[in-house]
């Protein structure tokens, strides 16, 4: 997304994970160093069977991403089936970074955000079944023992019994794990000694879908939509999420009680951004998001809406894409390009291929913003193999496979625009970027601008003893 980085900012510089090739002549910089153990982990999660992150498809869904021309691609996404262990569920989300470190921000939510949400779901799985055998214990009680209730907790019981009973458990059960798993995930980046979150972060669409069972939990403005059949049997767009907004009245309201200020600059009365008090930047143009510490005091929340849905018959595929689709492509017209695409496996691209094509004709002044869909195609019992048929491997290839997949749907690496490895590179040219590239405060300056100027960092006295500290322990 577009964004600026500060001259005088004190901050640390950004960091990145060891890439899968060392460069040559590199030098050494703060954060660029990572543990043995913590490369070993991150080359491990990214070869777990079934989980995509990198442009490809599978039997049950295709992903893909475009950098802009705003420079290095913000923008990440997964798809991981099999979630948790579990045969009949999957794991789905798009994450859209701003600020000059977004790119670092947005693969760290992607990489970590599944994990802590699993850990949470069985924790709270085993804290369900453990009441029920409570519950179950206590209702053989004798009528001796059942004097030991209080008035106050049979009452809660019914009352819990009751609330429970309008949605259904998963939904219950998932809505806690999204809230925490959000929760710790946002904690986590606040402590991050590799990557600068002050003015920088993400947004974060996210859904599991287990058997006919869908929950989703949103931060910021990407979105998810669902494709079904109305009563005349016509395919139609239905918006699972809100983009969350600053302009929104309840978010609007909370960041004024805050003290943060919401309003949209005179060239683009469009776009509402969120404000520091007592300062112009840094021009946030959401309401939620990870990261951005420079705003959670002052009204920004990583809090996401979770909201549960049932599939149908009629529902044939749900599409997650960040703002630089939806900003040129109505939900509509997504749902009738996907739904014309053959093969399946070609949705995602043809996707961000047409939303390009949308920028360059509605808005040939302003730079293109990055791209990433994913398509998860809920009838995926009529299309087993025309996605394998039609997404070469790399055993068939002469060179590397430009969908990222092996025979077995496990992404090993892709080619970028350029033809180059760009799973090899990614972190190397991610640090490159956020280190050496100079950001400008009215680069890419548009409509859909997340970010707009950066607050002034000046380092205190700690800051600076802390900074002396790194310097002497190298």
């Amino acid at each position: 997304m577009g964004s600026c980085l500060s001259s005088e900012s004190g901050s640390p510089q950004a960091g990145s994970p060891v890439g899968l090739r060392k460069r040559r002549n590199s030098k050494r910089r703060f954060g660029s160093r990572s543990t043995s153990f913590d490369y070993r982990r991150e080359e491990q999660l990214h070869r777990t069977p079934g989980r995509m992150f990198l442009n490809g498809s599978s039997d049950i869904a295709c992903l893909f991403s475009q950098q802009g021309r705003k420079g290095t691609n913000q923008d990440a996404m997964i798809v991981w089936e099999n979630f948790g262990s579990r045969a009949d569920t999957v794991f789905c989300g798009v994450f859209d970074g701003h600020g000059p470190y977004g790119h670092l921000v947005a693969k760290r939510v992607r990489d970590s955000l599944p994990m802590k949400l699993s850990a949470h779901w069985e924790v709270n799985i085993k804290g369900d079944e453990v009441l029920r055998e409570v519950s179950l214990n206590t209702s053989s009680m004798c009528s001796e023992d059942t004097s030991f209730l209080s008035a106050e907790e049979e009452s809660r019981t019914s009352i819990d019994i009751e609330e429970t009973g309008k949605q259904p458990e998963i939904f219950q059960t998932l809505k806690e794990s999204f809230l925490k798993a959000y929760k710790v995930m946002d904690r986590e980046l606040r402590m991050h000694t590799n990557i600068d979150c002050f003015c920088s972060g993400t947004t974060a669409v996210t859904l599991v879908k287990q058997g006919q069972d869908l929950v989703i939990g949103n931060v910021g403005d990407s979105r998810a939509i669902l494709a079904t059949r109305d009563a005349n049997n016509l395919l139609a767009a239905v918006q699972l999420t809100v983009d969350l907004k600053p302009n929104l009245p309840a978010e609007a309201a909370r960041i004024r009680k805050c003290r943060g200020r919401v309003f949209a600059l005179h060239d683009e009365p469009e776009v509402p951004r969120v404000w520091l008090p007592n300062n112009n930047s840094p021009g946030l143009a959401m309401a939620r998001a990870f990261g951005d510490f420079c705003l959670k005091d002052f009204g920004l929340i990583s809090v996401p809406e979770v909201s549960y849905r049932r599939i149908t018959d009629k529902d044939e595929f749900i599409v997650l894409a960040t703002d630089g689709i939806w900003d040129v492509l109505s939900n509509k017209e997504v749902v009738e390009i996907v739904n014309s695409c053959s093969p399946r496996s070609s949705a995602a691209r043809t996707l961000v291929e047409t939303a390009v094509w949308s920028w360059k004709s509605k808005y040939p002044t302003s730079k293109i913003d990055d791209c990433a869909v994913v398509c998860l195609f809920l009838d995926s019992n009529d299309y087993s193999a025309s996605c394998k048929e039609n997404i070469p491997t790399a055993e068939e290839e002469e060179g590397p496979s430009p969908t990222g997949l092996n025979r077995s749907g496990t992404v090993i690496h892709v080619m970028d625009e350029n033809g180059e490895d760009s799973e090899a590179n990614e972190d190397e040219a991610d640090e490159e970027h956020a280190v050496g590239h100079d950001w400008s405060a009215l680069e890419g300056v548009s409509r859909v601008n997340t970010l707009l100027t950066l607050p002034r960092f000046v380092p205190g006295k700690d800051d600076i003893k802390a900074a002396e500290e790194r310097k002497g322990r190298k």
